[in-house]
């Protein structure tokens, strides 16, 4: 049943599933969660607690951030995550988080690159170089993104983990840069990293589908040129990020997370708008390319995502129709040049 409010919706995407309750078991140590605050973390964050209650453990779990909403701080506390405030560009603040034996780094910078890209460098290059030295003893697993590849051709099932990686912009590029200093800490110091390539994670309040189905709902054309997309439900790619603690590995383990269909962005349209009542507009012809991630790895190992495409899309449907919380933050997944 799709949730009906925030409190609801954020219990279906913090419930974890018997596999990461499971792998929480197996994985000694502490946890500390690094960029907590963003829109993935506060969910994942309350996953991983929310497994350790559940198998009987109380080891802690610790959320960093500069936490902008005091209601993800709230929930937080209330699940029983300790907070901690830091920003994490300080090289001083870093040096004096909490010693954790688990890392879940999922701080980066997307939107500004294009007017100001030595920040973008700085935020995805220098900052999880720090941290990966700080933490150079713990598990670490790192989100970095799908962008990381080039756009692959449309009737294909997307880029592979080995595939080059020649992105397009330089936020894309700056992932590389972040990928490549973890990859060298770890080969250095031997510390142990999964590396996650995730696109595109949707919770109800934001994701590729809110986007189109917001468009839709007001008469708003959506663009076509990256006519085909992936999309995972945020719970589900939380499930499998924590999951990967237990694949780190020095040299890192890279592993695309998203789901396994190539949705057409028109029939995801479409779709939405016999939903909504609505008739979308288009604008704009599909591209022979897209970006694209095949999930084969991720599912031999984590098996298939518990939600369905089909079932995502009439959730956020439902969800707009009853005019449910947005999150102020467009995927832009149309942009073809790189340029956020």
């Amino acid at each position: 049943m799709a949730p009906r409010d925030d409190d609801e919706l954020e219990e279906l995407l913090s419930r974890p599933a018997p596999a990461v309750v499971d792998t929480l078991r197996r994985v000694p140590g502490h946890f500390i969660v690094l960029g907590a605050g963003g829109k993935m973390g506060p969910s994942l964050t309350a996953m991983v607690k929310r497994a350790l209650q559940q198998a009987g453990d109380d080891r802690e779990v610790i959320a960093v951030s500069r936490f902008s909403s005091a209601d993800a701080v709230s929930r937080l506390e209330r699940a029983g995550v300790r907070v901690v405030r830091a920003e994490l560009g300080d090289r001083d603040a870093i040096a004096s988080l909490p010693d954790a034996a688990n890392v879940i780094y999922m701080a980066g910078q997307k939107f500004g690159t294009r007017d100001l890209p030595s920040l973008t460098w700085a935020v995805n290059t220098l900052v999880p170089a720090m941290v990966a030295e700080r933490y150079e003893a713990s598990r670490i697993v790192a989100f970095s993104t799908g962008n990381v590849y080039p756009l692959s051709p449309a009737s294909t099932s997307g880029s592979r983990e080995g595939d080059p990686l020649t992105p397009v912009g330089e936020y894309a590029n700056s992932c590389v840069g972040r990928e490549r200093v973890l990859e060298h800490v770890s080969r250095t110091r031997g510390t142990p990293i999964a590396i996650i390539r995730l696109n595109y994670a949707v919770d109800l309040r934001y994701g590729v589908l809110v986007d189109i189905a917001h468009r839709v709902a007001s008469g708003d054309a959506v663009r076509l040129d990256m006519g085909y997309v992936n999309v995972i439900w945020q719970g589900d790619a939380n499930a499998q990020a924590i999951r990967a603690l237990e694949l780190a590995a020095s040299p890192p383990f890279v592993v695309n997370i998203t789901g396994p269909d190539r949705l057409s962005v028109r029939d995801a349209a479409t779709r939405l708008g016999e939903l909504l009542g609505a008739t979308p507009k288009f604008e704009g012809h599909e591209a022979p390319d897209a970006l694209l991630s095949d999930t084969s790895l991720a599912q031999s190992v984590f098996g298939a995502p518990t939600m369905s495409t089909a079932t995502l899309i009439e959730w956020v449907a439902s969800w707009v129709a009853r005019g449910g919380t947005r999150l102020d933050k467009a995927t832009k997944f149309e942009v073809r040049d790189g340029r956020y």
